[in-house]
């Protein structure tokens, strides 16, 4: 797993499940593994970290061991896809304060924009070997 990044969404919203949809093709080098938060892998990873596993509503990106959420972990998921998602991270200089709260709005409104699932995503064949 050197050189890899594990992005951690809930599995049965449909926002995280396009976040997932959009990465893969923008990561052609195959940086990103991607679990559910409902699994016991993401469990097991965030067992250690200080996050609480059942209370979060948000995205994790685990990055050379350190955990990043909210804003932090998409901007640097953004920083390291293809050209020109890297200018995202730009952002990155807007007040923590306000990206948290803007991302915070988003993740309590996602199930009723976006929709969600009865169970986690179920990963299509060709893009299987990138979950844990």
């Amino acid at each position: 797993m050197k050189d890899k990044s594990v992005v951690l969404i809930d599995g049965v919203c449909h926002l995280c499940q396009g976040m997932v949809r959009f990465i893969i093709p923008r990561d052609p080098k195959g940086r990103f593994l991607f679990a559910p938060l409902q699994s016991e892998v993401s469990h097991q990873l965030l067992r250690d970290s200080g996050l609480v596993p059942g209370q979060l509503s948000t995205v994790v990106l685990i990055e050379d061991g350190v955990f990043y959420t909210e804003s932090a972990a998409v901007l640097r998921i953004a920083r390291r896809l293809r050209f020109p998602w890297p200018a995202a991270y730009l952002l990155i200089v807007v007040p923590r304060p306000l990206r948290s709260a803007l991302y915070r709005f988003v993740a309590r409104n996602r199930y009723r924009w976006f929709g969600r699932d009865d169970q986690c995503l179920v990963p299509t064949p060709e893009i299987r070997q990138r979950f844990l």
